[in-house]
C-alpha cells in the first residue's frame, strides 16, 4: 500500500512541476518580443505586413520602415509552408487593425515545406489560436496531445528557443549579412533544377488567406523575391505557379526574381543579404507595391 502511495505522490509531483514550468515558459512566451508572441499578445500593430519563408526575411524591417515611414510586421520564418502561414496571417488580422498592405513572397508554395515539421514547433502558441490547434491536431496529433499531457513538451522546439532569445530584444534585424562565397558562384551551373511542387489544396489555402485579408480591407500584393541572377535559369516552373495563383486569387503576381543583380547583394542563391534587401525594398517602393507615408499624405 505504501508503495502505491509513493507512486501516486511521484506522479502528482511531476505533474505539478510540469504545470509550474509550463506557466513560467508561458509567461516568457507572452512577454517575448518575438514576432509570433507579438502577434498573439496584440502588440504587432503595423501598416505593412510581410510574410514568407526564409526568403520573406528579405523584407528587411529596419530599412522598410526607414524607406516608407510606416510601421511593419513580418511573419516570415525559415521553411514556412502555406498551411502554417495562412492561419498565422488570419490570426494577425483578427487581433489587429487591418494593415494597409499585405506582401507575401509566393515561394512558400512548395510541398517540400509542407512536409517539414515546422508546424509542430509552434505548439507553444496553440493555446492562443484555434487555427494553430486545428493544424496541429490534424497534421501532428502526437505532438499536440503530448503537449496537453505535458505542458513543458510544448516548448521543446527551435521556435521556442527563438522566442526565448528575443524575450528582451526585437527580432526586426533578423536577416543574414554574409556575401555569397566564390565556391557557390562557381558551382551554380551544377545545381539541380528548382521546381515548385504544389497542389490545388495549397493554392486554395493561399487564395483563402488573400480573400480573408481583402475582406478586412487590406490590399494584398503577391511577389517573387530576388534570386541570384546566375541561378534563375535553374528555376523550372515558376511561370506555371504564377499563372495558377493568378487564376485562384485574381491577382497578378509581381515577379522580382531578377530585380537585384549585384553579386555582393546575395548571401546565397535564394537569399539577398542586407545590402540586397535595401536594393529590393527600393524597387518595391518604385513599383508601388509599398507606399510611403509621404505619398499617402499627399493622396
Amino acid at each position: 500500500m505504501k508503495k502505491s502511495y509513493w507512486i501516486f505522490a511521484t506522479i502528482l509531483l511531476a505533474l505539478l512541476l510540469d504545470r509550474a514550468g509550463g506557466l513560467l515558459l508561458a509567461k516568457i512566451t507572452k512577454d517575448s518580443q518575438f514576432r509570433y508572441s507579438q502577434l498573439y499578445n496584440g502588440k504587432e500593430e503595423a501598416d505593412i505586413l510581410f510574410v514568407g519563408n526564409s526568403r520573406g526575411l528579405s523584407f528587411y524591417q529596419p530599412y522598410a520602415e526607414e524607406k516608407t515611414g510606416l510601421k511593419t510586421a513580418n511573419l516570415s520564418y525559415n521553411g514556412m509552408p502555406i498551411n502554417l502561414a495562412a492561419p498565422l496571417v488570419m490570426d494577425y488580422l483578427d487581433r489587429h487593425q487591418p494593415p494597409k498592405v499585405l506582401v507575401m513572397d509566393v515561394s512558400l508554395i512548395d510541398s517540400q515545406r509542407m512536409d517539414n515539421k515546422l508546424g509542430y514547433q509552434f505548439n507553444h502558441y496553440s493555446p492562443y489560436s484555434q487555427r494553430l490547434s486545428d493544424l496541429l491536431k490534424n497534421k501532428f496529433p502526437n505532438d499536440y496531445y503530448a503537449g496537453l499531457i505535458s505542458h513543458l513538451y510544448r516548448y521543446n522546439s527551435e521556435v521556442f528557443q527563438r522566442t526565448f532569445y528575443y524575450w528582451k530584444k526585437s527580432d526586426k534585424d533578423w536577416l543574414l549579412d554574409r556575401v555569397i562565397s566564390p565556391n557557390m558562384m562557381e558551382d551554380v551551373d551544377n545545381q539541380k533544377l528548382l521546381r515548385f511542387n504544389y497542389d490545388k489544396n495549397m493554392v486554395a489555402q493561399l487564395a483563402e488567406m488573400v480573400k480573408y485579408a481583402q475582406q478586412k480591407g487590406t490590399r494584398v500584393e503577391l511577389v517573387v523575391n530576388p534570386y541570384y541572377p546566375a541561378f534563375i535559369p535553374k528555376i523550372g516552373n515558376l511561370d506555371t505557379l504564377l499563372g495558377d495563383l493568378n487564376t485562384a486569387t485574381g491577382l497578378s503576381v509581381k515577379n522580382f526574381e531578377n530585380a537585384v543583380t549585384q553579386t555582393e547583394a546575395f548571401g546565397d542563391y535564394q537569399h539577398v543579404n542586407k545590402v540586397g534587401a535595401k536594393l529590393y525594398l527600393d524597387k518595391l517602393v518604385e513599383a508601388g507595391v509599398l507606399e510611403t507615408k509621404t505619398g499617402m499624405n499627399q493622396q
